[in-house]
């Protein structure tokens, strides 16, 4: 059995990858160093535990002896966990964009010469070539060519990537005073040209649930009393809670859709995608008192609490796939259902009632004539609740997907906030204080621990901003004063270490990269920390620091006036406090 360096790490997703025959190194000093000192170049890949195309290319390629034993000779192979390394992911996306003026994902696939300059970025890459798309194997052999036949023009290549990524990070960086009113306008206006008044939701497919854009548009609402921000919202909340992208069975919404009307999802259950849409679905209910969004908001958080709750801390993500196959656990067959309803003692009519209710049919809407369940009509089933519950003892035969047993502190610190707004008080105080006992050991914030592991990675300023906006949250509905006071104290601390001559940064390590406001997979730390200074200014009436506040904010104002729609936590800070 082959073994790699990984061996050693404690991330999960690491530790999948340990077993590989290529040659994995974690990023480091001793890895950078390696490639410099032995003149190869670097294929860094980027990935997470829970991710399907991850376990693809893992199975196709790095699992394969001819694409390892190409990869060991020419290159030193960099495994990073994107959870671990946020702030690394986030700097290689806006790389993938840049060079390739598309969106990336994961698994995030870069070369790079020795001294780390970026000479090609892709995500999933098919093992050969296939229908006039490069496979991996070719791909690096061919680059490994240019490299030795041809340094000049790869070393010109990559200095003009390295140009354009600085050019792209001062792009963001254009001071301008903010209309308030125009930026609401604008960001209504802009989600309106893409939304889909057919299936409802943003774009086209894959689908994802954008809860920081409905929840933008809410503020909004309360704001201006625009209904068409409320309408919006309202629709693709709606949509989403009865379509395929929320586990109707158990609760719980998976990562994205693949198709463009909710119905067939990408099987992960990521943290932070239910932490936001709790939030959100709880502040459409209190402004609506429509008994669906409560449902969804109750069974959103037993499932988190039923699948991810561990020792008083929630969990990172689970997987799509189950015994090999994506979503196996999650899907019915027709046969299957309708025999498992009539043995629990459903009659033929009210099993049927039930069939048709969730859409389970004999075709089905997913592989191998399976369905994934979806609401498919106003009129409840009098025996549904019945129902559900034997169904979901149905799925247990079925191994559940792995899940990462990481627990990230800004993931956690979403979950409070969301659990504070939904009134969820004292569950939310008993998370925040395991939380901080936790994570925040003498003094000192730390980014993460693997369950029954130790505490290795300070803080990030994702974590920083959201705890304080956990805290803060805290304190709006406790009063208690530790809360603030930790707050003001975190934030001092993440001015310190993340605000470098007026730029602030994701992290405090010798790698940095710039924080932005666009929110991406979830909500921009940066934006989040500009409101959590704006909401510490209006507690302690703090004129200096509600000024400080939005000359931040301004300092990106051109970018938020232009493109109001890539900011929607921006747009909430400039809705509730300018």
């Amino acid at each position: 059995m082959h073994t790699n360096d990984l061996i050693h790490e404690d991330s999960p997703y690491l530790l999948q990858h340990a077993y590989n025959p290529v040659n994995w190194m974690a990023w480091s000093d001793k890895a950078l160093q390696k490639a410099k000192d032995e003149n190869k170049l670097i294929f860094l890949s980027i990935g997470y535990s829970t991710c399907h195309w991850c376990h693809v290319m893992e199975r196709e390629t790095f699992e394969d002896e001819v694409s390892a034993k190409l990869l060991n000779a020419s290159y030193v192979s960099i495994k990073v966990d994107r959870e671990e390394m946020p702030d690394l992911d986030k700097y290689y996306q806006d790389v993938h964009y840049l060079l390739t003026k598309r969106s990336g994902g994961w698994p995030l696939s870069i070369i790079m010469t020795p001294s780390q300059q970026v000479i090609f970025a892709g995500t999933y890459l098919p093992p050969q070539s296939a229908q006039g798309r490069m496979g991996f194997r070719e791909l690096i052999s061919f680059i490994k060519g240019k490299f030795d036949d041809d340094f000049a023009e790869v070393q010109k290549s990559a200095q003009s990537i390295e140009a354009a990524i600085k050019h792209y990070e001062r792009s963001f960086e254009q001071k301008e005073r903010i209309d308030k009113d125009a930026v609401m306008e604008a960001f209504v206006s802009n989600v309106k040209a893409s939304y889909d008044d057919v299936s409802k939701g943003v774009g086209h497919a894959p689908k994802f649930p954008h809860a920081s854009t409905w929840n933008a548009l809410l503020d909004i609402y309360q704001q201006t009393g625009n209904l068409e921000a409320l309408y919006m919202s309202e629709d693709a909340l709606n949509a989403m809670a009865l379509g395929g992208i929320n586990d109707q069975i158990e609760g719980g919404f998976y990562r994205y859709s693949v198709d463009e009307a909710w119905v067939i999802p990408h099987f992960e259950k990521m943290l932070y995608t239910n932490a936001e849409l709790i939030e959100v679905y709880a502040k459409l209910y209190t402004l609506t008192q429509k008994p669906l969004f409560k449902a969804v908001v109750d069974k959103t958080v037993e499932a988190m609490d039923e699948r991810f709750l561990k020792e008083g801390l929630y969990l990172s993500a689970s997987d799509a796939d189950s015994e090999g196959e994506e979503g196996k656990y999650f899907v019915f067959k027709f046969a299957q259902a309708k025999e498992t309803l009539l043995k629990k003692g459903l009659s033929e009519a009210e099993t049927k009632e039930v069939l048709d209710y969730f859409g389970i049919t004999k075709f089905g809407n997913f592989e191998h004539q399976s369905t994934n369940p979806v609401v498919t009509q106003e009129t409840k089933p009098l025996r549904l609740d019945e129902a559900i519950v034997v169904l979901k003892e149905e799925r247990q035969k079925v191994t559940y997907p792995f899940i990462d047993t990481k627990i990230l502190t800004s993931w956690n610190a979403l979950m409070v906030t969301a659990l504070f707004e939904s009134n969820k008080i004292e569950k939310a105080k008993q998370v925040l204080d395991t939380l901080l006992k936790t994570l925040h050991v003498n003094g000192i914030l730390f980014h993460q621990i693997v369950l029954g592991g130790s505490l290795k990675v300070e803080a990030l300023l994702e974590d920083y901003a959201f705890v304080i906006e956990a805290l803060l949250h805290g304190y709006a509905h406790t009063k208690d004063a530790h809360y603030l006071e930790l707050a003001k104290k975190l934030t001092h601390e993440a001015e310190h270490k993340f605000y470098k001559e007026e730029t602030w940064y994701l992290s405090d390590k010798a790698f940095r990269a710039k924080a932005v406001l666009e929110d991406n997979s979830y909500k921009s730390p940066l934006s989040t920390m500009i409101k959590n200074l704006f909401e510490l200014a209006k507690i302690e009436d703090d004129t200096t620091l509600f000024i400080r506040a939005k000359d931040m904010l301004e300092s990106f104002g051109s970018g938020i006036q232009k493109y109001a729609h890539a900011y929607p936590e921006a747009v909430r800070a400039v809705a509730l406090y300018m």
